[in-house]
Protein backbone atom coordinates (compact mmCIF):
# COMPACT_ATOMS: atom_id res chain seq x y z
CA UNK A 1 0.00 0.00 0.00
CA UNK A 2 2.84 2.38 0.80
CA UNK A 3 4.35 1.83 -2.66
CA UNK A 4 1.09 2.81 -4.37
CA UNK A 5 0.83 5.82 -2.06
CA UNK A 6 4.33 7.00 -3.00
CA UNK A 7 3.77 6.41 -6.72
CA UNK A 8 0.49 8.33 -6.64
CA UNK A 9 2.19 11.17 -4.74
CA UNK A 10 5.04 11.30 -7.28
CA UNK A 11 2.62 11.39 -10.22
CA UNK A 12 0.62 14.16 -8.54
CA UNK A 13 3.80 16.20 -8.06
CA UNK A 14 4.65 15.72 -11.74
CA UNK A 15 1.12 16.77 -12.72
CA UNK A 16 1.27 19.81 -10.44
CA UNK A 17 4.61 20.90 -11.85
CA UNK A 18 3.24 20.45 -15.36
CA UNK A 19 0.33 22.78 -14.56
CA UNK A 20 2.80 25.29 -13.11
CA UNK A 21 4.78 25.22 -16.35
CA UNK A 22 1.60 25.57 -18.41
CA UNK A 23 0.41 28.52 -16.32
CA UNK A 24 3.70 30.41 -16.14
CA UNK A 25 5.40 29.60 -19.44
CA UNK A 26 2.57 28.17 -21.61
CA UNK A 27 4.73 25.04 -21.99
CA UNK A 28 3.41 21.51 -21.50
CA UNK A 29 5.70 18.63 -20.49
CA UNK A 30 3.68 16.45 -22.88
CA UNK A 31 5.32 18.31 -25.76
CA UNK A 32 8.53 16.40 -24.99
CA UNK A 33 6.71 13.20 -25.94
CA UNK A 34 5.08 14.47 -29.11
CA UNK A 35 2.29 16.68 -27.79
CA UNK A 36 -1.02 16.02 -26.11
CA UNK A 37 -2.19 13.68 -28.84
CA UNK A 38 0.79 11.31 -28.49
CA UNK A 39 -0.01 7.99 -26.85
CA UNK A 40 2.71 8.30 -24.18
CA UNK A 41 1.47 11.76 -23.17
CA UNK A 42 -2.07 10.50 -22.90
CA UNK A 43 -0.92 7.57 -20.75
CA UNK A 44 0.93 9.95 -18.41
CA UNK A 45 -2.13 12.23 -18.17
CA UNK A 46 -4.39 9.25 -17.39
CA UNK A 47 -1.97 7.98 -14.73
CA UNK A 48 -1.85 11.42 -13.09
CA UNK A 49 -5.66 11.56 -13.08
CA UNK A 50 -5.95 8.04 -11.64
CA UNK A 51 -3.42 9.00 -8.97
CA UNK A 52 -5.60 11.94 -7.98
CA UNK A 53 -8.62 9.65 -7.68
CA UNK A 54 -6.60 7.15 -5.66
CA UNK A 55 -5.49 9.87 -3.24
CA UNK A 56 -9.05 11.18 -2.90
CA UNK A 57 -10.54 7.77 -2.09
CA UNK A 58 -7.73 6.60 0.22
CA UNK A 59 -7.07 9.86 2.04
CA UNK A 60 -8.72 8.86 5.33
CA UNK A 61 -6.91 5.53 5.53
CA UNK A 62 -3.47 6.99 4.74
CA UNK A 63 -3.44 10.50 6.12
CA UNK A 64 -6.63 11.02 8.10
CA UNK A 65 -6.80 11.96 11.75
CA UNK A 66 -5.52 9.19 13.93
CA UNK A 67 -5.85 9.22 17.69
CA UNK A 68 -2.50 9.26 19.40
CA UNK A 69 -1.87 6.54 21.93
CA UNK A 70 0.41 6.87 24.92
CA UNK A 71 3.78 5.31 24.29
CA UNK A 72 4.73 4.81 27.94
CA UNK A 73 1.82 2.51 28.68
CA UNK A 74 0.67 4.71 31.57
CA UNK A 75 -3.00 5.60 31.42
CA UNK A 76 -4.59 8.55 33.14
Amino acid sequence: MKGIHMLAFLLLVIGGLNWLLVGVFSWDIGELFGGQGAMISRIVYVLVGLSALWKIFTYKSCCGDKKSTPTSGITA
